[in-house]
């Protein structure tokens, strides 16, 4: 793919500062972390209610826009920036620009700790995302699936979980969550996150349509590919040997394939309505 756009300033560079100390709820002592796309299980919405601690320590550091991991996050995110704010004022409203965290080994997030391990994940706590730039190589070595466009969707999908805090989707997940059983509260995660796959596709959409990037031949099978290699499915069969629907998370590989091609394909946000869909 061959980049146009312009990139970001909401970039936080933190790779090689330590790791300091943020807490949740004033130090009730509950630390959660929003796995945002490949591992384990996904809490999104659990803590978007809870105030952070007033004595939490938050380190902004400046990107620098010269090194070339940086400025690769800085443009797909200044054209998530682009797409969203032209989707948010279609809607008469404002669309409140993320910042994307970079760091190494281990961070510190309104969300509590969290490591290289987890994956790419976004805090409604503190409205970022979060990513260790290694990750990409596991995303090449361990599942298959390289590319910079495969890369752009890690990040689309989870300024996609912004966009679903922003509109209030992942509060009412969280509000139902108390009157749920955890088999189907899991089935209203993966709609969760099937529909921030649907709206990595519609970015993907109305992003080539301001020109911030052109696609080249190979490039949607790449984001195709990577939806692919991290469905349920498949990822439960690699750890545990078999398959167990009940526990989902994020979909199965071809219900995450579906939904980032319909985003790409209609870019209508209205076509993004995972929870009352049939197609699950």
């Amino acid at each position: 793919m061959k980049w146009f756009g312009k990139t970001s300033d909401n970039v936080e560079d933190a790779r090689g500062v330590p790791a300091g100390r943020t807490m949740l709820g004033g130090g009730i002592g509950l630390i959660v972390i929003i796995v945002g796309l490949f591992f384990g299980t996904d809490l999104t919405g659990l803590v978007s209610q809870l105030p952070l601690d007033n004595q939490a320590q938050t380190q902004v550091v400046k990107s620098n826009p010269n090194d070339p991991g940086i400025k690769f996050v800085g443009d797909v995110l200044a054209s998530t920036e682009q797409v969203w704010d032209d989707q948010f004022s279609k809607m008469g409203r404002t669309y409140e620009h993320p910042k994307l965290h970079v760091f190494t080994g281990s961070t510190t997030s309104a969300c509590g700790g969290a490591d290289a391990a987890v994956g790419p994940f976004y805090c409604p706590g503190d409205h970022k995302v979060y990513i260790d730039l290694s990750f990409y190589q596991e995303l090449k070595d361990r599942f298959g699936a390289a590319g910079e466009f495969a890369q752009a969707y890690v990040i689309a999908h989870e300024v996609g979980h912004h966009v679903q805090n922003l509109l209030g989707i992942s509060e009412k997940l969280q509000r139902a969550r108390g009157s749920l059983s955890e088999k189907e509260y899991n089935k209203l995660s993966v709609k969760l996150e099937l529909q921030a796959d649907f709206f990595a596709g519609l970015w993907a959409n109305r992003a080539q349509k301001f020109k911030d990037f052109l696609l080249e031949p190979g490039d949607l099978e790449e984001a195709l590919n990577a939806a692919n290699a991290i469905g349920d499915d498949k990822l439960q069969k690699q750890t545990r040997g078999e398959v167990v629907p009940d526990a989902f998370t994020h979909g199965t590989s071809a219900q995450r394939v579906y939904w980032f091609k319909k985003g790409f394909d209609t870019g209508d946000i209205n076509q993004g309505d995972t929870f009352n869909s049939s197609q699950l």
